[in-house]
C-alpha cells in the first residue's frame, strides 16, 4: 500500500504536506500517470499537488528507490514560467550540495514535456507533521535538529546559496533523527542563467524583515528563518503571529518592526540558553 503524503513512512524531496509549495491534494486516489520516465521505473505516487508529482520509483542501473519529483506537463500559462524556473533552481542548487543534513540530488531530466528530478528517498516525518502532535518535542529534540538544519545551511552558505524557505515543512527527521533540509525551489544561486525573481519568495510566517521589505537579502536571512522554526518548536507558536490576524499584512509588519516576545514569558519552563540563541538569529 502506498503512503498517503499525509501520513508516516517514505517520502521524497520535501516535506509530504506539499509540493513545490503549493497546498497537497488529500484525494484518496492515488493513481499513476506513468509507468516510466526516464529510465526510471515507477512504483506508486508518493504526493501531488497543483503543480505537479512525486513519485517513488527505481533506478534499474543500479536498482536504487529514489523519489522523482515532476511537474505537469501542461501547467496553466500564467504560472508555467514560473514554476519551470523554481524547478530548474532546486536541481542547480540542492544539486551542488553534498552534505548528510541536504537532501541528495541524483538526476535531472525531462520526457515527454514532463520535467524531473530524481532525488533520495527519505524516510521520515517533517517537523510540520510533528507539530501537529499533541505533545510537545523535547527541548533536546528541538536543539539537536535545528543544530542539524543549522550546520546545512552553513555549507550551503558556503557556496552562497541562500535556501530562502528554511520552515518546518522543509525539514524532514528520520527514526534515526537525522534530519535533512529539502526544497530548494526558491533558493538564491549565485552565477546562475537562471532568473532570480523575487525576492520576497518564502512563506510568511518564516520571513525576514528584509524579505518582507523586499530588500536584497543574504544568508542571514536563512538564519532568522531557522531562528523561528526553533522558536516555533519551543513555544509550539511562531513570534510575530497572533490568533486574532485576518490578514497577512499585519504580521509582516510586526516582523519588520516589532521584537519577538521573549520565550520565557510565553513558557517559563523553556530554558533560559534558548532566548539567548533567539536573540543572535
Amino acid at each position: 500500500t502506498l503512503q498517503n503524503t499525509g501520513g508516516r513512512g517514505r517520502t521524497g524531496a520535501r516535506a509530504p504536506e506539499s509540493l513545490n509549495g503549493y497546498p497537497a491534494d488529500q484525494r484518496e486516489s492515488r493513481t499513476v500517470g506513468y509507468k516510466t520516465l526516464g529510465r526510471y521505473r515507477i512504483l506508486g505516487e508518493l504526493g501531488r499537488g497543483a503543480m505537479g508529482v512525486v513519485y517513488r520509483a527505481v533506478d534499474p542501473l543500479i536498482e536504487r528507490e529514489v523519489a522523482l519529483k515532476t511537474l505537469h506537463a501542461e501547467l496553466p500559462h500564467d504560472v508555467a514560467d514560473e514554476v519551470r524556473v523554481r524547478f530548474l533552481r532546486e536541481a542547480r542548487s540542492a544539486g551542488r550540495l553534498n552534505h548528510p543534513n541536504i537532501v541528495t540530488i541524483f538526476d535531472v531530466g525531462q520526457e515527454g514535456g514532463a520535467a524531473y528530478i530524481a532525488m533520495e528517498l527519505l524516510e521520515g516525518r517533517s517537523l510540520l507533521q510533528m507539530l501537529k502532535e499533541p505533545q510537545r518535542i523535547p527541548f533536546y529534540t528541538a536543539a539537536d535538529v535545528i543544530a542539524q538544519v543549522a550546520d546545512a545551511l552553513h555549507h550551503a552558505h558556503q557556496f552562497s546559496i541562500v535556501h530562502r524557505d528554511v520552515k518546518p515543512a522543509n525539514v524532514v527527521v528520520a527514526p534515526s533523527g537525522r534530519a535533512k533540509l529539502t526544497d530548494f525551489g526558491v533558493a538564491y544561486v549565485p552565477a546562475s542563467d537562471v532568473t532570480q525573481t523575487g525576492s520576497a519568495l518564502g512563506s510568511p510566517r518564516y520571513m525576514a524583515p528584509e524579505q518582507v521589505l523586499g530588500q536584497p537579502i543574504d544568508a542571514r536571512a536563512d538564519i532568522f528563518s531557522l531562528g523561528v522554526v526553533l522558536y516555533e518548536l519551543l513555544a509550539r507558536r511562531t513570534p510575530f503571529e497572533w490568533s486574532g490576524d485576518t490578514t497577512v499584512f499585519a504580521l509582516m509588519q510586526r516582523i519588520a518592526g516589532d521584537p519577538h516576545p521573549p520565550l520565557r514569558q510565553i513558557d517559563p519552563q523553556i530554558p533560559a540558553g534558548f532566548d539567548r540563541i533567539m536573540d543572535r538569529a
